[in-house]
């Protein structure tokens, strides 16, 4: 079971499922191909999507800068590619602490 997609450029992207406006921004495992997170921020203003960007670059660890999200802007399914690390591993710094 691949949970990636093809972004375009050689890029893979990870799928995520976003729950906004929870009692914390947390990584809360997986739900069904998608890798489900919770953030605090409300999905007023890209306010949650940049919360989402900051939960994945401090849990990858990586800079903000090289989280994208290239698909959901305004949806709890997104796609989101970081420069320089495999889906896979994307993946793997997620879900283990």
């Amino acid at each position: 079971m691949e949970r990636v997609e093809k972004s375009g450029a050689g890029e893979f992207a990870v799928k995520l499922r976003v729950i906004p406006n929870a009692s914390r921004s947390e990584v809360v495992g997986m739900h069904g191909e998608s890798v489900k997170l919770k953030v605090a921020s409300p999905a007023v203003e890209g306010r949650a999507n940049e919360a989402v960007l900051e939960l994945v670059a401090e849990r990858v660890g990586v800079g903000v800068r090289e989280v994208r999200l290239i698909f959901g802007a305004k949806a709890r399914e997104k796609l989101i590619v970081v420069e320089g690390l495999s889906a896979e591993e994307v993946r793997r710094r997620l879900l283990t602490e």
